[in-house]
């Protein structure tokens, strides 16, 4: 039935106490239409933007992917000092992902999260400036710095507005974005690279100063739309708000009688924490490590700068198949565990058949499962940090495991690069990204099994 209509009498006329209502709604059953209308209403309002504002930052965070088809050469960048730079970005996100999301806690996230999309646009942008392997190297720097904390905080936020029965499905929708920005900046960074010679300026710096700018507009909308928490989101009815309120209230009361209640700096030391920032570790390294040179690898077919963006965009388009599966199955299945495991597994096999296909027309294959692998697996993983962590040290928690994982952005490019610089191919490199992924599912078997199952 729908919240107990007594609400209103006992406060008078008008709009129901809303203190009332969550105290209702944390004891009284809602109908599943009710349900289903207040997450169909708070998904449309909330996850548009966010989706958006996340395609635009792993735009801005990858790029240089395609710059690097005409920057390296103008520049000056040989391959290590490239795959040097490439994961560099993530030294300077990893430093100030914490203090990042302990700020975004106490300040809201519609004011923090639109300061993170204004910086991270500007410095980006600013990348057209690079003239040399120094100023490319600090320029990336600062764009992980402007940029820490956004990922997190976004993880934290959705998980203040959906209960625990949406996050795989939320963190699909989310991640969405992920090969979807792969896709479209594929196809648009080569189109941009064909403007070479307009107004004296390279087509790779086109490609950092046009993709920067959707990032300054954004964190304006972001600034006007976003709403920190269901209580003040005038957009639900007063009903609707008390169900939701009372729902969240009602999980994070259970997780910390079952796991109890850790401080900020307890979550800092959690060996649960530790052991999924080791998993994000070393899938990371094998998603980053493919990321920033896999135009390269499609290059060697042959084709034109243009030819080569379509073609990079075909794996990620099949990765979103992948992660839509992984995330409805996980949370139907009421499982996380083992749908980590196995698309961590799968993924490790596609690097290894990519290894294989060398410079072929079967290395899309491959790269096809490499990302149904990678992007099936974060569904699956991003809902079990709120398993056992809640208010200031989920805030905490997620942005150390976000923080400790990306590490593997810098470690992944920077050692494929050598890698492929010193072996004169892709090959080895690839064998070491089928490692990394294979580590990752090794550790999720061994670590999880005591708090990966939903009570």
């Amino acid at each position: 039935m729908y919240i107990d209509a007594h609400a209103r009498a006992q406060v008078g006329a008008g709009e129901p106490d809303l203190q009332v209502l969550r105290m209702k709604a944390a004891a009284a059953p809602v109908s599943a239409e009710f349900e289903r209308r207040t997450i169909l209403k708070v998904s449309w309002r909330l996850l548009p933007l966010v989706i958006v504002s996340y395609l635009i930052a792993y735009i801005d965070r990858t790029n240089i992917a395609f710059a690097a088809l005409t920057m390296n050469e103008d520049v000056g960048l040989s391959s290590f000092v490239y795959g040097l730079g490439a994961g560099i970005f993530f030294i300077g996100y990893a430093l100030f992902e914490v203090p990042s999301n302990i700020v975004l806690e106490r300040v809201g996230a519609r004011r923090w999260i639109a300061r993170i999309m204004f910086s991270w646009g500007i410095v980006s942008g600013m990348m057209a400036l690079t003239t040399g392997p120094a100023s490319f190297l600090v320029l990336r720097f600062l764009l992980g710095v402007a940029e820490a904390g956004f990922f997190p905080g976004i993880i934290y936020y959705l998980s203040g507005w959906f209960p625990a029965a949406y996050r795989a499905r939320v963190i699909s929708a989310l991640f969405i974005a992920v090969p979807a920005s792969n896709a479209i900046a594929s196809v648009i960074s080569g189109a941009i690279l064909e403007m070479d010679g307009i107004l004296g300026l390279h087509g790779w710096q086109w490609v950092f100063i046009l993709e920067a700018m959707p990032a300054v507009l954004l964190a304006f909308v972001v600034l006007r739309h976003m709403t920190d928490r269901p209580g003040e989101a005038a957009w639900l009815s007063a009903e609707e708000r008390a169900w939701l309120e009372g729902t969240l209230r009602a999980e994070r009361a259970q997780i910390e009688r079952h796991a109890g209640a850790l401080t900020l700096w307890q979550a800092l030391t959690d060996r649960r924490v530790l052991a999924l920032s080791a998993i994000y570790l070393f899938s990371v390294t094998a998603s980053y490590g493919i990321n920033f040179f896999l135009p390269q690898i499609i290059k060697q077919l042959g084709h034109s700068n243009f030819v080569t963006g379509a073609l990079t965009a075909i794996p990620y388009t099949v990765g979103v198949v992948g992660l839509l599966l992984w995330g409805q199955s996980s949370d139907r299945r009421n499982e996380r565990r083992w749908h980590l495991i196995v698309a961590l597994a799968l993924s490790a096999g596609g690097f290894a058949a990519l290894a294989l296909a060398g410079a072929s027309y079967w290395a899309l294959v491959a790269m096809s499962v490499v990302a149904v692998g990678i992007y099936g697996s974060r569904p699956s993983f991003w809902p079990m940090p709120s398993m056992f962590l809640t208010g200031a040290a989920a805030a905490t928690g997620i942005a150390l495991i976000n923080s400790l994982g990306n590490i593997g952005g810098y470690i992944g490019p920077f050692i494929v690069g050598w890698l492929r610089q010193s072996s004169g191919g892709f090959d080895i490199a690839l064998y070491f990204l089928a490692a990394c992924a294979s580590l990752s599912a090794i550790v999720t078997y061994l670590t999880t099994r005591s708090f990966a199952t939903r009570k």
